[in-house]
């Protein structure tokens, strides 16, 4: 009978170490959730040294790696070149991908006949995609700011954040529509996806009565420029003369970012 699961709590910022990190799990039963591309130690503690047989299993049908008496012998298995067993029993498998997840088995054949099997369940998650607020709408009136936002990412749901203070639950999603005057803003909005092993983000900068800021880009509305209901552009260059640029779409004042073109430095700005 297996021994009852246990959760273990791994440090989001040791998780985050790209390549490097080295994720230990020391009792059997336990589980953990690791980055692709790291390097995951799983290691049974108080395993017999009297023991006739000893063997890591990927699930209950493949086996990994048998430990002889002549040394280790590794099977055919996604895990070539990739997986090592160590002194103490310890099973060292690298560069993960998200297809290594699974529940490990360490099967030791003790000298009486008895077997005892000890498990380690291991998910493999890739790091999040960048994600990329979509300004939607900003429109004045009577001295208040319309703005709707989208935060482009597939298959996440994202959290809201107004000057690093989170927007309440039920506004997580994707779009995040609302009307804000002198008395209630935020300087910035940010748009945050995550998952157990990363964490990203993307930010727009606000400035009253009803400008939005993205990179080097700068969004006035219209009435704050002419006084007429014309929508018009503003935007920079960056040090590497990437430019920024927004389209408009009238008459209801949505606005859509572009991607950044490459542009000569110091060449007009594209209206």
């Amino acid at each position: 009978m297996r021994p009852q699961r246990q959760k273990w709590f791994i440090p989001l910022g040791l998780l985050l170490l790209p390549h490097l990190l080295l994720a230990n799990i020391q009792d059997a039963s336990d589980e953990m959730t690791v980055i692709s591309g790291s390097n995951v130690t799983l290691k049974i503690s108080n395993v017999t040294h009297n023991y006739k047989q000893l063997a890591w299993f990927y699930n209950d049908n493949q086996k990994i790696v048998e430990q002889e008496s002549k040394g280790p012998k590794y099977f055919k298995s996604q895990f070539k070149d990739r997986v090592r067993l160590g002194l103490d029993h310890t099973l060292f498998i690298y560069n993960v991908r998200k297809e290594d997840s699974s529940t490990y088995i360490l099967k030791v054949l003790k000298e009486s006949g008895k077997e005892i099997s000890q498990y380690i369940s291991l998910k493999v998650l890739d790091p999040v995609p960048e994600p990329v607020i979509k300004i939607e709408k900003i429109q004045e009136e009577s001295n208040r700011c319309h703005l709707k936002l989208s935060c482009e990412i597939e298959g996440l749901s994202a959290s809201w954040y107004g000057d690093s203070r989170p927007f309440p639950k039920e506004i997580h999603s994707n779009v995040l529509e609302i009307t804000v005057n002198p008395q209630n803003y935020s300087k910035s909005y940010t748009c945050q996806v995550s998952n157990a092993v990363s964490s990203k983000n993307d930010t727009v900068y606000f400035t009253l009565p009803c400008t939005l800021d993205y990179g080097h880009c700068i969004l006035l509305h219209s009435s704050q420029l002419t006084g007429h209901a014309s929508p018009r552009l503003s935007c920079h260059h960056r040090p590497d003369g990437t430019v920024w640029r927004l389209a408009t779409r009238q008459p209801s004042y949505h606005r859509h970012i572009l991607r950044a073109r490459k542009r000569k430095k110091h060449s007009p700005c594209p209206l």
